[in-house]
């Protein structure tokens, strides 16, 4: 496979309630492009996230890194999975709101899948934009001022948004066009 991402630094954001393959597929696919790829929580190194698939307990991931010592300097794009308690436990940390602030801030690439679009409102990113989500977050998306539609991906500048597991593989290659140009 090309590594058309050799050298390239993605920070996946995620907690508790992650909906493991929105997680796990986004990460095989930038890593057999030859990104890098870090797990990075409000939690410590080392710490256990606890996945699911939908509402079943799945796997559970090691932290590789704790929220409160990630810049977003240090990489070049933020993904974001989505289930349902994840992006919602996202919300209550400040330090995960401020990092995903920062990739809005230096203007790089953010991915969010399913729920994960609702912490976007939380960091001032989804005023303005054109997007999509899980069908549940649309009334929320457009009170914070975004333009949601029902599409398997949307991208608005570096903004990539989609609905759910099904739409990953589009997902996935809007991310690589993002980190590819």
């Amino acid at each position: 496979m090309a590594q058309k991402l050799n050298g390239k630094k993605v920070a996946v954001l995620m907690t508790d309630g992650v909906e493991q393959v929105e997680y796990t597929a986004p990460r095989e696919f930038l890593e057999q492009h030859g990104a890098t790829v870090t797990l990075i929580a409000p939690k410590a190194k080392g710490e256990q996230i606890q996945g699911f698939e939908h509402l079943d307990p799945a796997k559970k991931f090691a932290v590789e890194l704790d929220v409160r010592d990630a810049k977003a300097s240090d990489f070049d794009a933020l993904v974001l999975p989505g289930g349902v308690a994840n992006p919602d436990n996202l919300r209550m940390s400040k330090e995960s709101i401020a990092f995903i602030r920062a990739f809005g801030e230096a203007d790089k690439p953010v991915a969010a899948i399913c729920h994960g679009p609702w912490t976007l409102i939380d960091a001032g990113i989804a005023k303005g934009k054109r997007m999509t989500s899980w069908p549940t977050l649309q009334p929320d998306l457009r009170n914070a001022g975004a333009q949601w539609t029902d599409e398997q991906v949307v991208v608005d500048g570096k903004l990539v948004t989609s609905r759910k597991p099904d739409d990953i593989p589009a997902f996935n290659d809007a991310i690589l066009q993002q980190l590819a140009a």
